[in-house]
């Protein structure tokens, strides 16, 4: 291929952001962590998944098959969240999982990893730092 010589077009698409086809009959709800299927599909995180992000929106997909709607996730950033008996001894950055869209736990058990404690934010509450690329890298090395 040979070095470009004129002006070239691109489609972008903002960075940390990603839409993916949800599965049939399900909602998945704003602020949700997402999980995939195994199937290529979108869902409410359950433990196992691998961790996609965590939605923007509602997506209500209760009536439609499989792809018929599509959810925004966030893929990386910052977020607080509650992560039962989190203490200030946190701060050693530990990794964070999800056992479904809304419990998040240090316990890796059968778990998904989705992040590391950035910082205690008080008793059973951090930021935590996500990053759905690297967890995804980090799970496949």
């Amino acid at each position: 291929m040979a070095t470009q010589a004129v002006d070239t077009p691109r489609a972008y698409q903002l960075g940390d952001m990603e839409d993916y086809p949800v599965i049939a009959a399900d909602i998945i709800y704003e602020g949700s962590a997402v999980g995939e299927n195994g199937s290529g599909y979108s869902r409410p995180l359950v433990a196992g998944d691998a961790f996609q992000g965590f939605a923007q929106e509602q997506v209500d997909n209760s009536t439609g098959s499989a792809g018929d709607k599509r959810v925004r996730v966030l893929t990386r950033g910052r977020i607080v969240l509650p992560i039962a008996a989190l203490a200030i001894t946190a701060n050693d950055r530990p990794a964070v999982y999800a056992s479904d869209d809304n419990t998040f736990t240090l316990t890796a058990s059968t778990n998904s990893l989705i992040g590391y404690v950035s910082r205690w934010d008080g008793t059973g509450s951090a930021v935590v730092e996500f990053d759905a690329g690297l967890v995804r890298a980090a799970l496949q090395a």
